[in-house]
């Protein structure tokens, strides 16, 4: 499926509408966030919502968490766009992958940190009323579009609250967060998240 143009679709419908629909959107730090809001935003008032349990170490986690904030705050967008912090618990990270610890990186372990997460802002959409859930983790050309789709998908079945297809590479996105980056001074990480990625 091409999610990109499965977006397209759904966008052009919601631009039609009065409304402006809510969203909340999973945030993984402020390099792939920052073409994801910039381009939401023309359509959605966005949340993003920092939950990233994966992260190693809490220095990373805090430095992450602040940059993003720094660019919202720094940013100006035709939409609301605010934050929300899920508590930092990696203990919740090391029991999902437990006993796939040695896998290879974008295998089985990073699908069950997907869902993870996925999992998480899947819940709080519902509970908090919001129209859509998404992540800005398909922006990343390491990242399984395919896979994060699927498990968004299924997840939306779960929790009654739509899923926003989205392969946020696509249209030179991931190119423009790199501009974006330089244009903030955005601290860009040199591994995912984990300290499996590390090594």
């Amino acid at each position: 499926m091409n999610y990109q143009k499965e977006l397209d679709k759904l966008l052009s419908v919601l631009s039609e509408r009065k409304k402006v629909p809510d969203i909340l959107l999973h945030a993984c730090c402020a390099p792939c966030s920052s073409y994801c809001i910039e381009y939401l935003s023309r359509y959605f008032n966005v949340t993003l919502f920092f939950y990233n349990p994966n992260i190693f170490t809490d220095i990373e986690y805090n430095k992450r968490a602040s940059e993003l904030k720094r660019f919202i705050e720094e940013s100006r967008y035709p939409n609301k766009v605010s934050y929300i912090e899920e508590d930092y618990n990696p203990s919740e990270f090391y029991e999902t992958v437990r006993g796939y610890e040695a896998c290879k990186e974008g295998r089985e372990r990073c699908y069950l940190c997907y869902e993870l997460r996925l999992d998480k802002t899947a819940r709080k959409a519902a509970e908090d009323g919001y129209d859509y859930f998404c992540t800005t983790l398909s922006i990343s050309p390491l990242k399984n579009a395919d896979k994060i789709n699927q498990i968004g998908y299924r997840l939306a079945d779960t929790y009654n609250v739509s899923w926003l297809p989205s392969d946020f590479k696509k249209r030179e996105g991931f190119k423009r967060s790199i501009e974006l980056s330089r244009e903030y001074n955005l601290y860009r990480q040199d591994y995912c998240g984990c300290e499996f990625s590390v090594k």
